[in-house]
């Protein structure tokens, strides 16, 4: 028999194709049972119309035979079936498709029980990464004759008579040498084939069969075991999420999230969904009820399985999830994805950008109901997950707040219990203009600061941050509807009424000069001095003069790589307190020890405010020097 080249532009392609489409070479074993499941829905989808098929539905299969002493793998359908013709044109050309040939000879053809996957005509020649041979026996339905397909790499094929009983297809492996760096042994080894089929192919809709050695005990021989041929199916057919929702208990869904993800806790809530219109497609997604293991690593990575029609194309699909909703596990399965050249390569088209926008809303919905009708596993889920949804806010300038305002939430002074911002909007004094915030390590340690005492006491609610990333994202928020976010140890917190503004003003410029001289005696570690009614019992407080407050420079500065970030304050004097007689005694008397004093205030305020001193030994020093 006289070998014939393929027809193709060059060998190098067929290289290619063997050695670089694919990243796994296991991936060879998904392609060729979703080729035969291809050619049992073509004869399926004949039998519909052609009584002469005489089979149903539950004839059909696809059979896997492991020949270990041989290094033989053989992939066995009851499908349509090739002529020699065929051979030559969907084995011969590479890229050609015969089951992109039917879909288009059959578009206009409506049955749901019909579904192609391949429609590139790559995907078979993924069999010779793991070959060194690849033997195709085929018989058309209909047909008297079989014929044999066969090839041995880039070298070219040959197609000749063969015998063959009945329609279908075997496709048979001539497994690889094992290497020093890869071990071919595994594609004969009947557990590794169970564990593939298991993760690539489980939801292939005809049953996938082989015979696997299994020890079960002799009858009448207590003890005493033998080996046995037993028939498995290995894979379950119908895909959870293509029943009907009413179908499917509370169980059942953990059961399958449980065992596809890991997790020893029920998930918080299930979201499942169907499609159809400009993007179509399946999707079952998990809220998970904690953060796994190693969410905050740089090893998580985020992504729902992505399949097509039942076969899984990507265990991690990166590109349906936007990062603030990376907690989300599940999968999207897709009758009309675009595949490149193989089922592995997605291209980032229109189509799936289609079915991330639909996720992404589905997923806000879902969280939206979760927070309106079960609060307390809202709450838990926010625990679990909230930081991911402040970054979300933070992030990529702003650009998706508005999308996840209403779905965070903080503490706060009215209990210490969660409240969203519609909440505590709805709840805001008639006169009040702002949302007020402060920012801390605890809400212990917030609750010590002057300026709380003094919100507090004018009836504010105050918004408790205690998360790193929680000020970052009120200050990209800026506002909420029309009510400006305000931190209230920053100068822009202001409780006063209009006559008490105007009386504070005048009494400042009054002590200008007193203030000036302060000031240079604190050095760079203030931008001014003055008297303020904000604070009730304490003497002094440091007020934010700029966008960056103290907790902010904290955050900051604890960061890798920080380049001694620093906020710029203000040293706010209570004006009802005995300490503001007293400065204003040693402005007329003693401006050394005032200075002095100024150093001591300032230390005071970074104490009161939950801040470390700068220079321990300098403050402890002034205080000995003042007893």
């Amino acid at each position: 028999m006289k070998k014939k080249q393929f027809k193709a532009e060059s060998k190098k392609l067929l290289d290619m194709m063997i050695n670089s489409i694919y990243t796994h070479k296991e991936i060879f074993l998904r392609e060729l049972i979703s080729n035969a499941s291809d050619a049992v829905d073509k004869l399926y989808f004949r039998s519909l119309t052609d009584d002469s098929v005489n089979l149903n539905k539950d004839d059909f299969c696809i059979r896997l035979i492991p020949d270990k002493e041989n290094r033989i793998l053989t992939v066995s359908d009851n499908g349509i079936g090739m002529t020699a013709e065929e051979l030559e044109n969907n084995l011969g050309v590479i890229a050609k498709s015969g089951s992109q040939s039917f879909k288009t000879e059959n578009a206009g053809v409506e049955s749901g029980d019909v579904e192609i996957i391949g429609q590139f005509g790559v995907g078979f020649y993924s069999a010779f990464m793991v070959s060194k041979k690849v033997k195709v026996i085929s018989k058309a339905f209909g047909s008297d004759e079989a014929n044999c397909w066969e090839a041995d790499g880039v070298d070219g094929y040959v197609v000749y008579p063969c015998e063959k009983e009945s329609a279908g297809t075997d496709i048979i492996l001539y497994i690889s040498d094992n290497t020093d760096e890869v071990s071919y042994d595994e594609f004969l080894d009947t557990y590794r084939l169970s564990a593939l089929v298991k993760k690539y192919s489980n939801y292939i809709r005809y049953p996938i069969k082989m015979n696997v050695e299994t020890s079960k005990p002799i009858e009448d021989k207590e003890g005493e075991y033998e080996t046995v041929l037993e028939d498995r199916t290995l894979n379950s057919m119908v895909p959870l999420w293509k029943k009907n929702k009413s179908e499917i208990s509370d169980e059942e869904y953990s059961a399958f999230y449980k065992e596809v993800y890991y997790d020893y806790d029920d998930p918080l809530r299930v979201i499942h969904s169907k499609t159809e219109g400009n993007a179509t497609y399946n999707a079952l997604m998990f809220i998970p009820s904690h953060a796994p293991f190693d969410y905050y690593s740089k090893e998580y990575e985020k992504g729902l399985q992505l399949y097509s029609k039942g076969v899984l194309i990507t265990e991690k699909c990166a590109d349906l999830l936007p990062d603030y909703y990376n907690f989300v596990r599940g999968l999207v399965d897709s009758e009309d994805l675009s595949l490149n050249i193989s089922r592995e390569v997605l291209q980032h088209d229109h189509q799936l950008k289609l079915i991330a926008k639909t996720i992404e809303k589905k997923i806000k919905s879902e969280l939206s109901k979760m927070l309106s009708t079960d609060r307390e596993k809202y709450e838990k889920f926010f625990d679990a997950f909230g930081n991911s949804l402040k970054f979300g806010v933070y992030n990529d300038y702003g650009m998706h707040k508005d999308e996840l305002q209403d779905l965070l939430m903080f503490k706060s002074s009215n209990e210490k219990k969660y409240v969203t911002l519609a909440e505590y909007k709805e709840r805001m004094k008639s006169d009040q203009n702002s949302i007020y915030y402060a920012s801390g390590e605890s809400i212990e340690k917030i609750e010590m600061l002057p300026q709380t005492e003094a919100a507090k006491d004018k009836g504010y609610e105050i918004l408790y941050l205690t998360d790193y990333v929680d000020e970052f994202a009120v200050k990209t928020l800026m506002q909420y509807e029309d009510k400006n976010f305000v931190n209230i140890c920053s100068a822009e917190a202001d409780f006063d009424t209009a006559e008490e503004k105007e009386k504070l003003k005048e009494n400042n410029a009054s002590f200008e000069d007193m203030f000036s001289f302060m000031k240079d005696a604190l050095g760079d570690k203030v931008q001014s001095v003055r008297f303020t009614h904000k604070l009730k019992n304490h003497p002094v407080c440091l007020s934010n003069e700029g966008m960056l407050s103290a907790d902010m420079e904290r955050v900051l500065n604890s960061m890798p790589g920080a380049g001694g970030v620093k906020a710029e304050f203000a040293l706010e004097i209570n004006e009802n307190h005995p300490i503001a007689e007293k400065i204003k005694e040693l402005y007329d008397n003693d401006k050394d020890r005032l200075g002095k004093y100024a150093k001591l205030l300032y230390g005071e305020a970074r104490l009161i405010g939950g801040m470390t001193i700068e220079d321990p030994a300098e403050f402890a020093a002034l205080i000995c020097e003042m007893m």
